[in-house]
């Protein structure tokens, strides 16, 4: 191994979030170490996702992901990726916080972004993985798909989801419990008389 690759090798591997060096959203770099990982005889996972507003089901399907191998790379859509795929209000969390959220979970070995003008299978083209982990919940891969990359893929393995917590979930009640909230508050703003007249109109 040449260059920096045997010291960033080395955070990879170690305990801490060494964010510097587990980040890598160069595929260029990535390959390269992800090349040498192999070679030294370190079985590779890839999953793939947004982990917009992190929760327990996130931890548990990276544990779980991780099980199949030795190595877990994240790929983390950018902002730009997932306003493209989940609509101009996600993501919730910025792309920079998720990276640094994923950075601290202990499965965790390797940050890759995907980002809007890349290709959907250019992370997993680039890695190569022994494993890649989808999860049932992901449209990204249908029959088409994982026929596609099981031809660059050791395996593919899909998980159910981890918990009974989604993102979009969580995001609905929110957006729900703060609607009732501002709804309270022009109430509690309003003239008696205007709510009279609601109260007339809602046959209360």
């Amino acid at each position: 191994m040449k260059g920096p690759t045997p010291i960033k090798i080395k955070h990879i591997l170690s305990p801490g979030s060494n964010l510097k060096d587990r980040f890598i959203p160069d595929f260029g770099e990535l390959k390269r170490v992800v090349e040498d990982l192999k070679r030294m005889g370190y079985r590779i996972v890839l999953t793939q996702g947004v982990y917009d507003m992190i929760h327990e089901g996130h931890a548990r399907y990276l544990e779980a992901a991780l099980s199949y191998g030795d190595i877990l790379i994240v790929g983390i859509d950018s902002d730009e990726l997932t306003k493209q795929r989940k609509g101009p209000s996600r993501p919730i969390v910025p792309q920079k916080e998720r990276v640094n959220m994923l950075a601290h979970l202990r499965h965790v070995s390797i940050i890759a972004m995907r980002e809007a003008n890349q290709s959907m299978g250019k992370l997993i083209e680039t890695v190569r993985p022994d494993v890649l982990v989808t999860s049932t919940s992901t449209s990204d891969f249908g029959k088409k798909e994982i026929a596609i990359y099981k031809k660059v893929c050791g395996k593919i393995v899909t998980l159910p989801p981890q918990a009974s917590t989604t993102t979009t979930g969580r995001i609905r009640l929110l957006t729900i419990a703060g609607a009732e909230d501002f709804a309270r508050e022009v109430m509690r703003g309003m003239p008696d008389t205007v709510k009279h007249a609601l109260k007339k109109i809602k046959g209360e």
